[in-house]
């Protein structure tokens, strides 16, 4: 398939620099640098038009590599294109570029990351398909974990027209793709597309839009179907004799997600869809081809989260009030912290729930136990005669799974053996908490004083403070200890602000330049206090680098002391009480302090889940949640 998304892949290094250099080439040629692209896109408004960029464009200058991260590879710049160049194109070959040169994957994506490898272990993966299965439904991670019900119900009804229907749950790897992780994608999607052709597999069905642009670009030999299509081909048979909804449901607007902006009856699906669960489409102004990207595309958000912000906001703007009906997962997740919006299936199998506004689906963490539960739900309701979980780390990935696997070890063997070593060694039968405490008493105020300093140092020098707390539950006990760590660290982050305010400022500014950092100023401007109580409780940044970022903030330091003492005192008291009990626990003990601890650890852990319960208006005005 000649897909502009396959045609700069190339496995051969030699041959893919010269992709990038031909792709370099025809923009550096063509570009007119008009204004058009740029008027669309914050990333290009930022770096200059296509032309711009390719006329200067340097891969052995570093401040090349990263910039194209910041694009969303959402094609918009290729639909209003007056000369019809295709710029997506260049930025996916710089972001190989700077793969390949070990630029990236940035800091930022091993969350994406992390998401995708999980989709493509063992654990949440499953094939199965029936006697005579030459078509399977790919449902994605997304949607699967989300829509665990709506999934079940649409592999159920698909079958109704498809008995050897088979399913896989697996990720097409998109984000690897899209971080220019071109061989680990190569690899992973290769061995998946080999595996169900040479297994009979002629057509996979999918949901996801990203999933829908994967197979059609790179499933040859595979050929791959949107379930809209086969919905709206099959509308007596999904919907019944009666195609609409009796009552006529409210008006609502519709988000077509970027990467299908080219593919007309998909959208014709959509909204034939749309109309025949009863609702009324109105078009926003990005619509079709000329769509806007949901925000997330090219996993922006985890570098430029002003960037990513703007198409949601453009896109609730746009909605006008109107509850906003998507057909990609992703999309409906990030749209809806904007606006309410619902997916189109849930519109198709709930109608009544999303035209009366009430339809729930599943947040994270619980879509990774959705995905878990569906696929036990499918082994024990769907059981086939070939089947399998997927276990399969390719070359390019192998090095690095394994060295974190040895590190992995090697850490377990030596925690172990320290706890064997001291166990059998004897030293506990003579040696237990009130010993220690009792020895350290009396030292006189020397201990305390010695702790409470080092505590005051260990934010300055950027020592981890996690280490520093639970000496002082095992030292000193709960009560004590609680007193002395609250001090020292509440001391510790004085001395850095103090130090970023008054001493180092401008050295400070210039390491702290990122879009996070603006933004934690820009909220600690308009909210003041209640931004250092929001990220004490809820750990957005680095503990030691945000010490530094409030003293380049306009809060004041009285303000800022205290609120820091209060925010600090749950998470320090739950870590105390817990480690005052690690003595009698390595003597086989399990004290009453030690279930305390545990039980209060869980609950300090809950708090940035209960922040985002706050009211929309509430996290609106933190800015940071």
């Amino acid at each position: 398939m000649n897909s502009p998304l396959a045609a700069a892949t190339n496995r051969n290094d030699a041959s893919f620099r010269q992709s990038l250099a031909d792709q370099i080439a025809q923009i550096t040629e063509k570009c007119i640098n008009c204004p058009k692209c740029k008027a669309e896109c914050a990333f290009l408004k930022q770096n200059g038009t296509p032309g711009f960029i390719a006329e200067h464009y340097d891969p052995e200058d570093p401040a090349w590599l990263t910039p194209a991260f910041d694009c969303n590879l959402c094609g918009l710049c290729a639909a209003v294109c007056p000369v019809h160049l295709t710029p997506v194109n260049l930025f996916l070959a710089m972001r190989r570029e700077a793969v390949d040169r070990g630029a990236a994957p940035l800091h930022a994506h091993h969350g994406i990351m992390a998401y995708e490898a999980r989709g493509v272990s063992k654990k949440y993966s499953w094939y199965s398909l029936p006697e005579g299965c030459d078509t399977v439904l790919f449902p994605g991670c997304t949607f699967a974990g989300t829509r665990m019900d709506t999934t079940i119900i649409l592999y159920e009804r698909l079958k109704l027209s498809i008995p050897s229907l088979g399913i896989v749950m697996d990720c097409c790897c998109k984000p690897s793709h899209d971080l220019g992780r071109n061989a680990y994608f190569q690899d992973m999607f290769g061995e998946m597309r080999a595996w169900l052709s040479d297994h009979g597999v002629r057509t996979v069905i999918v949901v996801c839009p990203n999933c829908y642009k994967v197979f059609n670009a790179y499933g040859n030999p595979l050929s791959v179907k949107t379930a809209y299509e086969l919905l709206t081909d099959n509308e007596r048979l999904f919907f019944g004799k009666s195609s609409l909804v009796n009552t006529k449901g409210p008006a609502i607007a519709l988000h077509d997600p970027c990467v299908l902006r080219n593919e007309p009856g998909i959208q014709d699906a959509i909204r034939k869809l749309a109309r025949l669960a009863g609702f009324e489409i109105e078009e926003m102004p990005h619509s079709r081809k000329k769509t806007i990207c949901c925000g997330e595309g090219g996993s922006v958000g985890c570098v430029k989260p002003e960037f990513s912000g703007r198409w949601g906001d453009l896109r609730k703007k746009e909605a006008a009030n109107r509850r906003l009906l998507t057909y990609c997962a992703g999309c409906a997740n990030f749209l809806n912290k904007k606006t309410s919006t619902d997916h189109i299936l849930d519109a198709v199998f709930h109608p009544e729930a999303v035209a009366a506004g009430t339809r729930k689906v599943a947040k994270a963490p619980f879509t990774y136990f959705n995905r878990v539960r569906l696929k036990r739900y499918l082994q024990k309701n769907h059981p086939a005669p070939v089947f399998r979980e997927r276990d399969f780390t390719p070359a390019s990935a192998q090095g690095t799974e394994k060295g974190g696997k040895i590190k992995k070890i090697i850490l377990l063997a030596a925690i172990v053996a320290a706890i064997a070593g001291i166990r059998l060694s004897g030293i506990l039968e003579h040696f237990d908490s009130e010993t220690l405490r009792q020895s350290v008493a009396s030292l006189g105020p020397l201990a305390p004083v010695a702790y409470m300093l080092l505590y005051t140092l260990a934010p300055a020098l950027f020592l981890p403070g996690l280490p520093v707390t639970l000496v002082g539950g095992i030292v000193f006990g709960p009560f004590w200890g609680v007193i002395y760590s609250i001090i020292g660290a509440t001391a510790g982050a004085c001395v850095a602000f103090l130090i970023s305010r008054y001493v180092a400022r401008d050295w400070i500014s210039t390491k702290l330049t990122g879009p996070r950092w603006r933004q934690l100023d820009r909220s600690v401007e308009k909210n003041g206090w209640k931004i250092v109580a929001f990220t004490r409780l809820v750990p957005l940044f680095p503990f030691n680098l945000l010490n530094y970022a409030f003293g380049l903030t306009p809060i004041k330091f009285i303000p800022y002391a205290i609120t820091s003492f209060i925010c600090m005192l749950p998470a320090c008291i739950a870590f105390i009480v817990f480690s005052s009990s690690l003595l009698d626990l390595l003597k086989g003990k399990i004290s009453p302090a030690f279930l305390v601890g545990i039980l209060l650890i869980v609950l300090v852990s809950l708090i940035p889940f209960l922040v985002r319960k706050l009211k929309p208006v509430q996290r609106k005005n933190l800015k940071l949640s």
